[in-house]
């Protein structure tokens, strides 16, 4: 016990010192991000988001009368390389926070560094929920607050034979068994679900897309959900137009591929395929035509695109800054304690609020292509949704809770037994 409690007190004396080096001087910012790798189309925009938002900030003056400093690291879509770039972020450079990761292997990766040196990492992507940290913000979407309600859209437009695309990894494999459940539970038989998972970079997509074709000629209105992640996904949909699949024939619904992805590719084939998200770029709102404008002249490209996780990334640097003014510290316990409560406005008109569970308020959107690259919306909900960090579909989930609020401060509260896991 005694060993237990100095090796505590080193730890906290470290941490401690840490931030009030930084203090003295910058306050540190980590960016955690591949800037090369598979995964580098997709979280090469978010760097440049939190360089756009860290130096807005700046020119606002800083935060607690002291400068932002971002520190970016390039982990280069190697998952181990993101718990020791994490690590070092926090013990070298002395960041305050990390936002960063895109992939959920990437972010399991980094979770036990930050809960162990008590930390706090803002997560922006799309996730498969089934998770809860004190010590991570889950600034994406949860199944609930895109999966599910991309289903039951195409519920309501006859859909019901199901093709669960996904690259093999946690996030396509949590997010397709929840979906299983939550169709059979819907009434769709086993016979009407396929599930194929392939490796991250994947290419070859011609045999899979003809068994596609052919799960969908058995005489029933099927759709794709897609969970395939990075630039697997621009052969994935050249295949699609080479086969001559257009969404009249089986649309897609996409849960990874935003406007960023389709920069890249030829949309006119794709038109009429979906997306769900909390944010597209076409949505018209004056916080929306403000970030886009504040996007290109830092980019200084005008025809750079803004996506989903580019929103995420915005919410959650604008509710850490919030919590930083409200505590009055950059110390990560206290701006963890903060920021349950708080609200900022999201770039849809709206707002966006932190729950105890650490995940947020967010409204769900269908957009269908157009040749453009963009999307229109199709779908909309009438409010916000709250995430939800463990599913209600699943077994072993649905009678947990998450609530990091004292007396509770409990990521997985058992409702039936009441007692914490963990």
């Amino acid at each position: 016990m005694k060993g237990k409690l100095l090796a505590s007190s080193i730890l906290a004396a470290s941490l401690f010192g840490s931030y009030a080096v930084a203090a003295d001087g910058t306050i540190k910012v980590g960016v955690l991000h591949s800037l090369s790798g598979t995964m580098a189309i997709s979280e090469t925009t978010l760097k440049d988001t939190m360089l756009m938002l860290i130096d807005e900030q700046n020119k606002k003056g800083g935060l607690l009368g002291k400068k932002l400093e971002p520190v970016v690291v390039d982990p280069a879509s190697n998952w181990p390389l993101f718990a020791e770039k994490a690590r070092e972020l926090i013990q070298k450079d002395k960041v305050s926070a990390i936002f960063g990761c895109w992939t959920s292997v990437s972010r399991k990766s980094v979770l036990p560094v930050v809960e162990e040196l008590n930390s706090v990492l803002f997560y922006p992507v799309q996730y498969e929920g089934e998770e809860s940290s004190k010590n991570v913000f889950y600034t994406g979407a949860a199944p609930n607050q895109q999966a599910i309600p991309a289903v039951d859209y195409l519920m309501d437009q006859g859909v019901q034979r199901w093709a669960l695309l996904g690259t093999d990894y946690v996030y396509p494999r949590t997010t397709n068994k929840i979906l299983e459940a939550y169709l059979k539970s819907k009434g769709v038989k086993a016979s009407d679900i396929m599930v194929n998972y392939t490796p991250f970079g994947y290419s070859d997509w011609q045999s899979i897309v003809a068994d596609v074709k052919k799960f969908g000629s058995a005489g029933k209105k099927t759709a794709v959900v897609s969970t395939i992640n990075g630039d697997a996904n621009v052969p994935f949909y050249k295949e699609l137009g080479n086969q001559g699949i257009s969404a009249q024939d089986i649309p897609v619904v996409a849960f990874s591929v935003g406007e960023e992805e389709l920069s890249g590719i030829d949309t006119k084939p794709l038109v009429g395929h979906l997306a769900a998200w909390n944010y597209f770029e076409s949505v018209d709102s004056p916080a929306n035509e403000d970030f886009i404008e504040k996007w290109h002249k830092f980019t200084g490209k005008a025809d750079r695109v803004t996506n989903d996780p580019m929103e995420a990334t915005y919410i959650g640097f604008n509710m850490w800054v919030k919590a930083v003014e409200k505590a009055g510290t950059t110390d990560p316990a206290k701006v963890q304690d903060a920021l349950i409560g708080v609200t900022v406005p999201n770039l849809t008109g709206g707002y966006a609020a932190m729950m105890p569970n650490h995940h947020i308020t967010k409204p769900v959107l269908i957009g269908e292509i157009q040749d453009d690259g963009q999307f229109e919306v199709v779908s909309e909900t009438k409010g916000t949704v709250a995430g939800d960090a463990w599913s209600d579909y699943l077994p072993g989930s649905k009678d947990l809770i998450s609530d990091w609020r004292k007396p509770l401060s409990c990521g997985n509260f058992n409702v039936k037994t009441g007692k914490c896991s963990g």
